[in-house]
């Protein structure tokens, strides 16, 4: 039985984490902005949860929680890094109040939990910290941008608490997920910049579309998607990125492709350069 550390929990793939834990039997921490809303989520009241307020731009609400989880369960196992938004708008449409807005959450918040959370981990000398990524902070495409570089920055902070942590004894996995049947697509959950440099139309215009067609209709599973999430803490040795979906898998294979197609086309002009 293991002690989960879940942001995000009230809603979404978070809530559907969260499920899958308790249903294994080990004991959550389930944290939100609102501790009302991941009541809300499970009015079952299942044994073993623990729901507690927690705004992941809150260094001071995550402390408190990390410490109400101590003194309820007395130690943290794993740490899920769900809580995020999307954002959709070319780059240069997105104001700068809602793309630094953006990174508080999807990139400091996971800081922010990181600083509260792996104390615990280091002096226990095991865990695992699940950061949830998307495939567009792997292979982004116009008008997700911002968003693909808030997951993009995540991808470069994982990498490093990869080697960091591995020598402690604590794993870090980056999870990259394709499109999942959540409210992900919704407006609580994806917040979309008016379109107003018309330029952009056919590219980011697209986006919009696509995403706005494609809600409710995601191919993935998000209670098979929190299964998996939870069996790679089972797993002997879990792998730093995890791919979920076949859209996912699509879209890396392709970024892969192109970025050996290109190297390979380039390489004298850049082995050029030396002394």
């Amino acid at each position: 039985m293991s002690v989960w550390f879940v942001t995000g929990a009230s809603r979404g793939l978070g809530a559907e984490i969260v499920r899958e834990a308790l249903s294994r039997g080990h004991e959550v921490i389930a944290t939100a902005r609102k501790v009302e809303a991941v009541l809300k989520a499970y009015p079952e009241k299942p044994a073993g949860l623990l729901a507690v307020t927690a705004d992941v731009t809150s260094q001071e609400q995550l402390q408190a929680a990390v410490d109400a989880g101590l003194a309820e369960f007395g130690r943290i196992d794993v740490v899920v890094n769900n809580a995020g938004y999307g954002l959709v708008g070319a780059v240069e449409e997105v104001p700068d109040k809602a793309a630094r807005d953006l990174f508080d959450v999807n990139v400091f918040g996971v800081l922010n939990t990181l600083r509260a959370t792996l104390p615990t981990l280091r002096a226990q000398g095991s865990g695992y910290v699940l950061n949830i990524g998307s495939v567009a902070g792997f292979a982004t495409f116009a008008g997700t941008g911002l968003y693909g570089a808030s997951k993009f920055a995540l991808e470069g902070i994982s990498e490093a608490l990869h080697g960091e942590l591995a020598p402690l004894g604590v794993r870090v996995v980056l999870v990259e997920p394709g499109g999942f049947r959540t409210d992900f697509l919704d407006d609580t959950s994806l917040q979309v910049e008016p379109a107003f440099i018309s330029d952009y139309d056919a590219g980011t215009g697209a986006t919009r579309k696509a995403l706005a067609a494609n809600n409710g209709r995601q191919p993935g599973d998000p209670a098979k998607a929190a299964a998996a999430i939870v069996d790679i803490t089972e797993a002997g040795e879990p792998p730093l990125r995890l791919q979920l979906g076949a859209d996912a898998i699509e879209r890396v294979e392709a970024k892969l492709d192109f970025v050996r197609r290109e190297m390979d086309q380039w390489r004298a002009v850049a082995l050029s350069t030396g002394f």
